[in-house]
């Protein structure tokens, strides 16, 4: 990696797919790949908008998202 920051940056994405895997992924048996996308959609989506993040003040991510890109917009 390059550039200052980097792997501090890494670490938030990488939480998420340790998440993924250990809650949807590795407990499930899909029948297909076609179940897979389906259950693994709506696991993301559960965990942008409905799942509340101790490190967004316990807000959902989109909370978060749409918040900060109001702020913006102001």
């Amino acid at each position: 990696m390059d550039g200052r920051g980097r792997a501090l940056d890494n670490i938030t994405i990488e939480r998420f797919w340790r998440t993924l895997k250990y809650t949807e992924v590795y407990i499930k048996d899909y029948e297909t790949p076609k179940e897979a996308r389906r259950e693994i959609g709506r696991f993301i989506q559960k965990y942008n908008d409905v799942r509340l993040h101790s490190n967004m003040d316990y807000r959902t991510l989109a909370e978060a998202y749409h918040g900060i890109a109001a702020a913006i917009a102001v």
